[in-house]
């Protein structure tokens, strides 16, 4: 007997495929807000050289990026005393995962520029993917879609007191 077909709904990619690029500069208008618009910016953290923050395009729940306050596109450009500050930002976001979500590995990388796959190429950032054993399977190749357990909100409800009790 033949299954009926199962759909398995990913609404926010559509948003992402079809949106019109906007002008500026997502980190950096994190960077600029004030407390009450972190939430908005789904920003995680701060310090004065960098910050922390959800993607709003994850490839698993949890996906963050650490960023530098400065507009810069090359890491190699970074003053070091920034370059330091966000791998140190990068360690607190790794504990803060580790405790939060609980997942079994990270995949850690920096896409340096738009032919390697930089969405923002003009602001260097690095993404802390959280990886779970079984979180690979047939869809995003079958189906070029991923199953996200859980909403945004929730994970950044959840990882934001985590960021504040972990300093």
């Amino acid at each position: 007997m033949i299954q009926p077909v199962q759909h398995i709904w990913a609404p926010w990619r559509m948003a992402f495929i079809k949106a019109d690029r906007p002008a500026g500069c997502f980190f950096c208008e994190a960077a600029g807000a004030d407390r009450s618009q972190e939430a908005a910016h789904l920003l995680l953290a701060r310090t004065g050289l960098s910050l922390a923050m959800l993607n709003r395009y994850p490839y698993n729940n949890g996906h963050l990026m650490v960023a530098p306050v400065v507009h810069l596109a090359n890491l190699e450009d970074l003053p070091p005393a920034t370059a330091s500050d966000m791998a140190a930002l990068t360690q607190r976001s790794l504990r803060v995962l580790r405790e939060v979500l609980k997942p079994q590995g990270f995949n850690l990388g920096i896409n340096a520029g738009k032919i390697a796959g930089a969405g923002v190429a003009d602001h260097v950032h690095q993404h802390v993917v959280p990886r779970w054993d079984g979180d690979t399977n047939f869809m995003p190749v079958i189906a070029e879609t991923k199953v996200l357990n859980e909403s945004l909100t929730a994970s950044y409800q959840q990882l934001r007191a985590g960021f504040d009790r972990m300093p």
